[in-house]
């Protein structure tokens, strides 16, 4: 199914996908459409362009008017090729053309969308400027869950010999730090492991206390702060598997910086998940200075949760023992 209409002419739910025609968001095109399969949710192919600003501010309006036909031109060509790209899917596939900011068109989707996919990078328009200029614009704002697919996962998508990296991502990773936005990516991630029959992997990894912190008092003790980790991660799988009985979990504290372990875990994982912000461990660098190198560097998919009001959050405390002594 495919019908092209404009975004502001209907309440889109399911799964969006932005396009500009480059070989970043044909990847993230495919991973999308195969995840709407395993949802059975609608797959919304979004493309948007904007108006030169010599154009828009032109006197002559014939012109301005031939600018815009050719240029939403361009946004059908890219849209049209995306929809035949996917020919033979099982997915119910709709297309979409905005006018319209693309970070902003995406942002306003996310209300009502299930899952944003975009590719790490674009041809300067769509995606290349939700990951450019105003990179913490989508995954620090929007209101449901986006994922990031990176280029190198094109190899895989297509079953290059080469790529043998596809063959171990069995498992979902989640970086947690202990904050309720985790908590709320921890729930994402069970949600999407249970659903496809994977390991869940907890990982939370402790920057070295010495080389992190230089303020911190040297009478604080590393092992002392793992070992707090530790028992932390046991109550929140006493906590996840009340909710998830059949959930298959693995978890890891590594001592090591946050963004550095992230990354080197999504080399095998079939997604690593994070929320939106945290306490400066792993979702709360995502919206600093290293963003970008997560983001960019990622060997495979990254999905950023937003911040969740989920009832499930409110019990976990019923799990710590040391908090009702």
């Amino acid at each position: 199914m495919s019908d092209e209409a404009p975004v502001a002419a209907e309440k889109i739910e399911g799964i969006v996908v932005g396009v500009d025609g480059s070989q970043q968001s044909k990847c993230a095109l495919r991973w999308a459409e195969r995840e709407a399969v395993r949802r059975g949710s609608v797959l919304n192919i979004v493309s948007a362009y904007t108006i030169p600003v010599f154009a828009a501010s032109s006197m002559d309006a014939g012109y301005s008017t031939l600018d815009d036909d050719l240029i939403r031109g361009g946004a059908e060509d890219i849209v049209r090729q995306a929809r035949a790209d996917l020919e033979g899917s099982k997915a119910t596939i709709r297309t979409y053309i905005e006018s319209g900011d693309p970070s902003g068109v995406l942002l306003d989707l996310s209300k009502d969308a299930e899952l944003v996919v975009v590719g790490t990078r674009g041809r300067g328009g769509f995606v290349g400027r939700l990951l450019g200029s105003v990179s913490s614009a989508l995954p620090a704002h929007a209101k449901c869950p986006t994922v990031v697919v990176p280029l190198s996962m094109a190899k895989e998508q297509e079953g290059d010999a080469e790529a043998t990296a596809a063959a171990d991502r069995k498992a979902i990773v989640v970086g947690v730090d202990g904050s309720d936005r985790a908590r709320a990516a921890v729930l994402a991630a069970a949600d999407a492991a249970v659903a496809s029959g994977l390991t869940l992997r907890l990982i939370c990894a402790v920057a070295p206390v010495g080389a992190a912190l230089a303020w911190m008092p040297a009478t604080v003790d590393q092992e002392a702060v793992l070992e707090d980790v530790r028992y932390q991660m046991s109550v929140g799988v006493a906590w996840l598997t009340s909710h998830y009985p059949n959930l298959k979990l693995e978890t890891d504290v590594v001592s090591g910086p946050p963004v550095e372990v992230l990354i080197r875990e999504s080399e095998h994982a079939v997604l690593t998940v994070t929320g939106s912000r945290g306490r400066g461990g792993f979702a709360g660098m995502l919206l600093g200075s290293t963003s970008q190198g997560v983001l960019h560097h990622s060997k495979g998919p990254v999905m950023v949760v937003p911040d969740s009001d989920d009832p499930r959050l409110a019990d976990r405390k019923n799990f710590d023992t040391r908090s009702q002594d």
